[in-house]
């Protein structure tokens, strides 16, 4: 397979491999991502695989080589604030958006030109919750066909919708609101080959679905529909097979059980994938591109990186293990990486062979 796998982890930076996970490389020295920092959250361009826009404790970042070197989008805004999520305009890869957190102040921040300037936009979040003691916008959506329809939802903070490409903004969840959680943990948008739309919603222990463009939603308790696990993580379309979803449920965070489901009908049912190996805590994250949509990697908290070669009806676990997971990318570019002896780690068995 030819690619770059991209893992973003709490501690260690982002560790790549472009051998298909024969061997891992850290980030070098002087680079803008310090090699024991934190990335919470990657895009892969959809236009350009070599261009990755990655938020991590110094900003937002971007390699132009499909993740060898990076530098910081220099903003007096973002500088030094912990980006969460990510969101790259699907029609115009120019757009961007950046979501921010503990221990940083939660806000929403939009750039026209590829992240050479930056405003604030969206509405003021309170520094402060009950849940997490500081707010974390953990999830940003942009309808793909239309950009003007763009989401965000905040770990205890709600979900947020914008019609007029963050103008204005209503909330969506509330009280006397289909949507009473404000514990927002992942919000999708697919379009299947028709133009419908589906919108999937997930807080802290239920999956919403709405087909009606959020006028009404349906509500699965995930303890009821996923063997007893509560903690509703994240939600991965297909690429290019936007009914075909993955969904990351455990039983707490860190948590000690968990469990990868596979939707073929657009959210509407759900099974559980096979795991050659158990997983040690709970899924985190997910990566794909639509190169290859067979082709799916998804982290667990406590570092173990998950493949599947069908489309997530299997999974097969990696010989590296990482620091806590935060995130994963994969894009079809090669990046050119130099192994080092501080930044590459081979099995001994793979070296003799």
């Amino acid at each position: 397979m030819q690619g770059t796998i991209l893992v973003g982890t709490a501690g260690q930076g982002i560790l790549r491999s472009s051998d298909d996970g024969e061997s891992w490389h850290r980030l070098g020295l002087k680079e803008a991502i310090e090699f024991d920092g934190t990335v919470r959250a990657m895009a892969v361009d959809p236009r350009d695989p070599q261009r990755i826009i990655v938020g991590a404790d110094a900003g937002v970042c971007i390699s132009t080589d499909a993740g060898a070197h990076f530098t910081r989008l220099d903003s007096l805004l973002l500088n030094g604030q912990t980006v969460w999520s990510l969101a790259i305009d699907p029609s115009d890869s120019n757009t961007l958006y950046a979501g921010t957190g503990a221990p940083s102040r939660c806000r929403l921040y939009q750039s026209l030109d590829g992240g050479r300037s930056w405003k604030t936009i969206g509405p003021e979040i309170p520094e402060f919750c009950e849940g997490v003691n500081r707010p974390r916008m953990l999830t940003i959506a942009i309808d793909p066909q239309d950009s003007n329809d763009i989401w965000f939802g905040v770990e205890e903070g709600g979900a947020w919708r914008s019609r007029d490409r963050g103008a204005a903004w209503a909330r969506i969840d509330g009280s006397g609101k289909a949507i009473r959680i404000s514990d927002i943990h992942a919000i999708s948008i697919q379009r299947n080959g028709a133009g419908a739309k589906t919108i999937l919603l997930l807080t802290v222990n239920a999956v919403y679905r709405s087909t009606d463009d959020g006028l009404t939603w349906g509500q699965l308790i995930s303890r009821q529909v996923f063997d007893g696990q509560y903690y509703t993580r994240t939600v991965q379309p297909l690429a290019g097979h936007p009914e075909q979803l993955l969904l990351a449920v455990g039983d707490g965070t860190p948590g000690t059980r968990s469990t990868i489901y596979r939707s073929g009908d657009d959210g509407v049912q759900w099974e559980a994938t096979e795991l050659a190996t158990t997983p040690n805590s709970t899924f985190w994250a997910f990566g794909s591109h639509a190169a290859d949509a067979q082709l799916v990697f998804a982290g667990t908290k406590y570092g173990q990186l998950h493949r599947s070669t069908d489309g997530g009806h299997h999974w097969t676990k990696e010989w590296r293990e990482f620091s806590e997971i935060t995130s994963v990318a994969w894009t079809p570019a090669v990046a050119l990486l130099k192994a080092h002896v501080q930044s590459t780690e081979i099995p001994a068995q793979r070296v003799a062979a």
